[in-house]
């Protein structure tokens, strides 16, 4: 299965990880949390590591979920709520959370058609599945996608469009928010669902 290994490089890179990614750009975050049809109060940041992302939003109630222990630690000493977790099973109730987010670890996630039904689960109707990427069409994307083979990872990178018309197949209402090498994808939980 692709991803256990990716966990074990995770919780043995944690410490340094902050320290090599840029911060986490705000902005289409708040964009793509913009297009829900509710009151953003709860977000979940599936796959959120050490909280970098997190920390970015501006919500009541953060909660950060990982596979990760070493990553989840390092989220929990900036004071941010933790749950140790599978993004192909979330532990929260049915229509709970007003928005989830993925940032630059969606292509690390096994079964994503499994983890996209689960978010839509666990989104009331009128929130939003924020997703921001890496293009594997742009230069420095190409680059990204071979240095992650090297490295072991089982990665699964699309586009934008190819992101928007497979979260459109699961039943979200889709749009990119910001093209780019990183890219940002919303989905929203339609009310009548």
């Amino acid at each position: 299965m692709h991803g256990a290994g990716d966990v074990r490089f995770f919780d043995r890179f944690a410490p340094l990880y902050d320290l090599v990614m840029p911060p986490a750009e705000a902005d289409a975050l708040e964009d793509a949390l913009a297009r829900a049809d509710r009151p953003v109060e709860r977000v979940v940041d599936i796959g959120g590591g050490s909280g970098r992302a997190t920390l970015a939003l501006d919500v009541p109630e953060r909660i950060v979920l990982d596979r990760s222990a070493g990553m989840l630690s390092r989220a929990r000493e900036r004071g941010l709520d933790c749950v140790r977790g599978d993004a192909r099973s979330l532990p929260f109730a049915d229509g709970s959370v007003d928005a989830v987010t993925v940032v630059d670890a969606f292509h690390h996630m096994p079964s994503q058609r499994t983890v996209a039904e689960e978010v839509y689960r666990v989104l009331a109707p009128g929130g939003v599945f924020a997703v921001n990427e890496f293009d594997p069409e742009t230069l420095l994307g190409r680059g990204l996608v071979v240095a992650e083979r090297v490295v072991g990872f089982g990665s699964s990178f699309a586009t934008p469009q190819e992101l928007t018309r497979f979260l459109e197949r699961v039943g979200f209402e889709s749009a990119v928010v910001e093209t780019g090498f990183e890219y940002t994808v919303v989905g929203k939980k339609r009310e009548n669902h």
